[in-house]
């Protein structure tokens, strides 16, 4: 091969490699935008036993094409008490399997399939009403393209097939596993899919590319290289979510490793795993996580509890460095900086009410002294962020601003004021409620709490949602924001509908809790529209906000 052609070449294999990545973030991303809250729910609902939590976490990883996007998920749930570590042990280990039954169905070659999906996903996204609608076509177009893109690398490659210096180095590499070992962990964190990793690499050995040892040795690789995605991606979470993220990282990369040094001293076990060397390859990555779940899900108790002697909790200085606030004086004088730092300032006021709402939840089932007296104390903050902001905003506007700078001015103030009622909602109404189970010793209905639990769990979403938007200013983002708003009134007027019918079948517990539950359901209600409230100015400027409802 000349080097135009080899440059070509590689070119057209780095083309087919991003449109893979791209297409799995694709799927990913609109199974998150879509249907987030319901499998929110769904993954808490597995805390009942190991076997449904491993279950859930095959499913979810499925759906979501990503393990690592489960492990996020459920740090989340054991941050705020809703999952023990264990049972998010056994979740991340079912994700696990779930990642790699999906390397399998999107290896199955149907080239029926890529117009079929094409043509429904894009009619489904350009026709559908609902916002899960459009997620859909998304899903679906993701799905062609991930196919598309199996198929371009296996075009792009057949050049190399008899290429001498091709074969030289994979033969390298199939003698050299530990090298092949780390270029498959280091590729996998790199693009931040093992998914899209394990099937570059199953299509290069379907090829006859790379060998069937280095290929397994890549795969192996991929799975340590997941692994240590999601340990980054919760390296700031509390300790009992990097408990769990630690411990499922040290089994999969330390199975890998152990798998790996059976492969180079017994390479002919591969022969037992299938005819091809694609199919050995694709067959070792999901027999390596279906044993690895099997081995450790009757342990994971045992494996946290450990965990939790080696990341102990770590007694730190009494003292706290002062948080400085972003409404810089000096920048008054130069409107768009002060404007900018006055947005900067909400977002952590938003950030702020954020954890106060993690906080609340586990306060209905037990009262905690010092959790109520940390959130009263972050309402208070909250109060002076407000005053602080609107302030910084009224001198800004003294010293006169053109008309963008001043609307924007006036936006920000409007949704510091819709920021600060949501903090009224969990302090002045969710935080007294809370109290007031505990000092009547009351408790809701099981099928209640429940209801409040997948509500607040919906609200937290949204209120992430908004604290996304706030940030990159999307208007596609805004408009999910916005259309949630109108999901959760008649969510909650549904839970309303299902609380009264409690009350008319005498159910004590629901009568005895009748106005706490209500009046949560309302004041959950209260906060989504106030995070809600960030979503209309950008709405307004994309033309996509009509006077009193969206286009």
């Amino acid at each position: 091969m000349n080097e135009p052609h080899v440059l070509q070449i590689i070119i057209h294999i780095a083309g087919a490699a991003a449109l893979l990545i791209w297409a799995v973030r694709l799927v990913r991303t609109g199974v998150e935008r879509g249907f987030a809250a319901p499998m929110r729910i769904w993954l808490r609902h597995s805390a009942k036993n190991r076997l449904l939590a491993a279950g859930t976490g095959i499913g979810a990883a499925v759906l979501l094409q990503s393990a690592t996007a489960v492990a996020v998920l459920v740090s989340n749930f054991i941050s705020k008490g809703g999952v023990v570590t264990a049972t998010g042990l056994a979740i991340l280990l079912g994700a696990d399997v779930g990642s790699a039954l999906v390397t399998q169905l999107l290896m199955v070659r149907q080239p029926i399939l890529i117009p079929l999906l094409l043509i429904v996903g894009v009619v489904v996204f350009l026709r559908g009403e609902g916002s899960n609608t459009r997620q859909t076509g998304r899903i679906l177009i993701g799905l062609a393209l991930i196919f598309v893109s199996l198929d371009m690398i296996r075009s792009a490659t057949e050049p190399m097939i008899l290429n001498t210096g091709t074969q030289a180095i994979m033969a390298y590499l199939g003698r050299d596993l530990l090298t092949a070992f780390l270029i498959g962990a280091v590729f996998a964190w790199g693009v931040h899919s093992s998914v899209a990793a394990v099937l570059l690499f199953v299509t290069l050995a379907g090829q006859s590319i790379l060998p069937s040892p280095a290929a397994a040795a890549m795969i192996l690789g991929a799975n340590l290289g997941g692994g240590f995605i999601a340990f980054v991606l919760t390296y700031s979470a509390p300790l009992a979510s990097r408990r769990m993220v630690m411990a499922n990282l040290l089994l999969r990369g330390g199975g890998a490793v152990l798998v790996v040094l059976v492969i180079a001293a017994m390479p002919e076990l591969l022969t037992q795993l299938g005819a091809t060397p694609a199919r050995q390859s694709i067959n070792l990555h999901l027999a390596f996580n279906v044993a690895l779940a099997i081995v450790a899900l009757p342990f994971v108790g045992p494996i946290t509890t450990a965990f939790s002697y080696f990341m102990a909790e770590k007694t730190g200085p009494s003292g706290a460095l002062d948080v400085t606030s972003a409404l810089d004086p000096a920048l008054l004088d130069r409107p768009q900086r002060a404007v900018d730092s006055a947005a900067r300032e909400l977002l952590g006021m938003g950030q702020k009410i954020e954890q106060m709402l993690i906080a609340v939840d586990p306060l209905y089932d037990q009262w905690n002294v010092t959790t109520a007296s940390m959130i009263a104390d972050q309402d208070k903050a909250i109060k002076q962020t407000h005053l602080d902001i609107k302030l910084y905003l009224a001198r800004l506007g003294q010293k006169g601003m053109d008309e963008d700078l001043s609307r924007r001015s006036l936006e920000l103030a409007s949704i510091s004021s819709s920021l600060d009622s949501a903090s009224d909602a969990i302090t002045r109404t969710m935080l007294d409620l809370a109290e007031r189970l505990h000092r009547q010793k009351l408790q809701f209905s099981q099928q209640g709490r429940d209801e409040i639990r997948n509500f607040t769990d919906r609200v937290q979403s949204n209120a992430k949602l908004a604290l996304n938007v706030m940030m990159n200013q999307n208007p596609a983002e805004a408009r999910a924001l916005v259309a949630a708003k109108d999901k959760v009134r008649k969510v909650e007027q549904k839970l309303q509908r299902s609380h009264i019918g409690r009350l008319r079948e005498g159910l004590v517990e629901s009568i005895e809790t009748s106005n706490i539950h209500q009046e949560t359901l309302r004041a959950l209600k209260q906060v989504n529209n106030a995070f809600s409230m960030v979503g209309y100015p950008i709405l307004h400027k994309s033309g996509d906000l009509l006077k009193s409802r969206l286009a």
